[in-house]
């Protein structure tokens, strides 16, 4: 990386051919967070990974503060994985090592996005984890950045006793008690003063923004909380 360099600039090259939704401005949120609090000695911690938009972004600043894991979780549904509903939405069933994992069971993917978004993905990649493992080669992060192709609680289960958290970002499950149970589950690990990230956000999801309320807002355990940018907040622990 250039340190001379506007860091937005580098991060636009980076993710410019990554398919996501994640915009820039956010992006640059989660550059910026995780850089400024690198003094807590943790490591950064994703739920939901897609293709690495937002894991591209999290491993830049890994890089730049050293002796940072960036640790990504997601079921990186293939394309026979996914399944048409009764009412013509999608979902998804991934199964690993014997276990069936749903997601979009609650928020299903509606035809359209799903026609305009999904199928052409595939059309080019055969799995999401194909296309995250390029673009963290891509970007030479392969030594901060590691996929789980997982849900959180195996992780969970299966992470060392001693990992501590200074940021994680939770882009899964959108249904209230999924956000909350994936709280719940960070908090374990979650350092005083890290942060903890939401994308979408107080926009179109309200099992999120339920969630943000009753366990973030209302809990007493959080400082400095805030949306930042149109879908996307954050709160530091006390």
């Amino acid at each position: 990386m250039n340190t001379t360099i506007p860091i937005t600039s580098q991060i636009e090259q980076a993710v410019k051919d990554i398919p996501g939704w994640s915009p820039i401005d956010q992006l640059l949120s989660l550059f910026t967070l995780s850089f400024s609090c690198a003094h807590l000695n943790g490591d950064i911690l994703e739920l939901g990974s897609w293709c690495g938009r937002s894991a591209v972004a999290l491993g830049m600043a890994a890089r730049l503060t050293g002796n940072t894991q960036v640790h990504c979780i997601d079921l990186f549904p293939e394309k026979n994985d996914w399944i048409r509903n009764k009412d013509g939405t999608y979902s998804f069933a991934v199964s690993l090592n014997g276990r069936q994992y749903g997601a979009y069971q609650d928020q299903t993917v509606w035809e359209e996005p799903y026609l305009r978004d999904v199928v052409p993905f595939y059309e080019r990649w055969p799995s999401p984890l194909s296309a995250f493992n390029h673009f963290i080669r891509e970007n030479d992060l392969q030594a901060c950045v590691k996929p789980y192709r997982s849900d959180l609680d195996t992780f969970a289960a299966q992470a060392p006793k001693d990992l501590r958290l200074r940021l994680a970002f939770i882009d899964g499950d959108h249904s209230y008690d999924a956000v909350c149970k994936d709280i719940s589950t960070i908090e374990k690990f979650l350092l005083p003063s890290g942060w903890i990230c939401f994308d979408d956000a107080f926009s179109t999801y309200d099992g999120v923004n339920q969630a943000i309320r009753v366990k973030i807002l209302e809990s007493g355990n959080y400082k400095n909380a805030q949306q930042l940018t149109r879908k996307f907040f954050v709160a530091q622990r006390a």
